[in-house]
């Protein structure tokens, strides 16, 4: 018979308990109310959508002073389904947590259970072991009674091992559903940072409805003579981004870039893709025959704008401060360890800051429609990181200029 050592013995005894708060709901209950705030989820995601095509249906309308008003007062709405989306989302998120929370209470009960058999089993091996093999056969009548005696040892034995094997799998159950309780807690603060940033852009668009009327004093012959000027400084702010990008994007080295393959960068954004890379159609007619230096993802105002991979916020900016409606906007850079720089543009709001860390899949932004934009929508430009810098442009103040690539080429399917 294999000895049970004192220090295999005080191994099993540091088993511990981790104690959770007692939970007043049951399992049944929480399923239902997790149940509960999908449907709410749903209900507003499709509100959100149909919301956005109303949006959307104003595109094709002509350029007007109460077009535009409309527009910002669609975006307005869409925040506040946004707003309530994370409200819910919190609250689906809190009760997950407490599920989570109620499983840990039932490993617990059951690591309880299994630490009781464990020392039983130990405390009766321990007590034979003791009294030695030539105790055990001069104690019995017969040697078949010593050999059942000691089969009866064998089989403790085994079991030992099997209930420490099941008290090691629930210990790691247990692991498991407390690295899931941290990821909820840091999920919720996400969410609620999401809450504050949405309420922040909502107070944004009512100062820009604010400005427009008076700086157009709510004549549609005045904003007219706005929508006129600014033609012009989009397109020569559109010719000086083409005519420097066109010599970097010459200069790119192919062998410092990652091989292309999609899933290399995630699609940082919910939604399809609008309008392609290069020399598209729209680009000919809606950009004045200019190459369009990216992508652009269509998604409801105010939805969350990702990082496209692990790497370093390296600008954020609101050209919107320097050339009203003309270029990028609200944007960010991220520079990634690929040799790969992303540009995203058009932003209603940024929740990084320059020299952040940022993760794949880390909410940076949420979608709008800043700088030269007719829409809400995400505009994600692939720079090799070799060729970006942030330089001065002749009329919008700080500009991000690089050598583009396709997106398309690196972005998840």
């Amino acid at each position: 018979m294999k000895k049970i050592s004192t220090l295999l013995f005080l191994t099993i005894l540091s088993y511990g308990l981790i104690a959770g708060p007692a939970i007043g709901a049951t399992a049944e209950e929480l399923r239902k109310a997790l149940e509960d705030k999908a449907k709410a989820a749903l209900e507003l995601e499709n509100q959100k959508q149909a919301l956005n095509k109303q949006l959307n249906a104003t595109l094709g309308q002509k350029k007007s002073l109460q077009t535009e008003l409309k527009k910002i007062d669609y975006s307005v709405n869409q925040l506040n389904l946004g707003i309530k989306s994370s409200q819910i989302n919190i609250e689906k998120l809190s009760l997950e947590l407490q599920s989570t929370q109620l499983d840990i209470n039932q490993i617990n009960g059951a690591i309880s259970t299994k630490k009781a058999a464990v020392i039983g089993l130990v405390r009766e091996l321990y007590e034979k072991d003791r009294k030695g093999l030539l105790a055990l056969i001069l104690k019995n009548k017969s040697l078949a009674d010593s050999v059942l005696e000691s089969q009866s040892i064998t089989n403790l034995n085994s079991g030992l091992a099997l209930e420490l094997q099941n008290l090691h799998a629930l210990n790691e159950q247990l692991d498991t559903k407390i690295k899931n309780t941290s990821s909820k807690k840091q999920a919720i603060e996400a969410e609620n940072q999401n809450l504050k940033n949405r309420r922040s852009i909502i107070t944004d668009q009512k100062t820009e409805r604010q400005n427009l009327l008076a700086e157009t004093k709510n004549q549609e012959k005045l904003y007219a003579q706005l929508i006129d000027n600014l033609a012009k400084q989009q397109a020569q702010i559109s010719d000086e981004i083409e005519s420097i990008e066109k010599e970097l994007r010459a200069n790119i080295d192919p062998s410092l870039l990652p091989i292309a393959r999609p899933g290399v960068l995630a699609l940082p954004a919910d939604g399809p893709i609008t309008q392609e890379y290069g020399f598209t159609a729209f680009a000919r007619n809606g950009y004045r025959g200019h190459f369009h230096n990216g992508v652009d993802i269509g998604a409801p105002f105010g939805s969350n704008v990702t990082a496209a991979e692990d790497g370093t916020v390296v600008a954020v900016g609101n050209q919107d401060q320097y050339c009203y409606k003309a270029a990028y906007g609200k944007f960010i850079v991220v520079q990634h360890d690929n040799n790969l720089t992303t540009l995203y543009a058009h932003l209603s709001g940024q929740a990084v800051q320059k020299g952040d860390k940022v993760k794949r899949g880390q909410v940076i932004g949420y979608i709008g429609r800043t700088g030269y934009a007719t829409g809400p929508h995400l505009h994600l430009t692939v720079y090799a990181g070799p060729t970006f810098y942030m330089g001065p442009s002749r009329s919008c103040g700080p500009m991000p200029f690089g050598g583009d690539l396709d997106p398309i080429k690196y972005l998840a399917k």
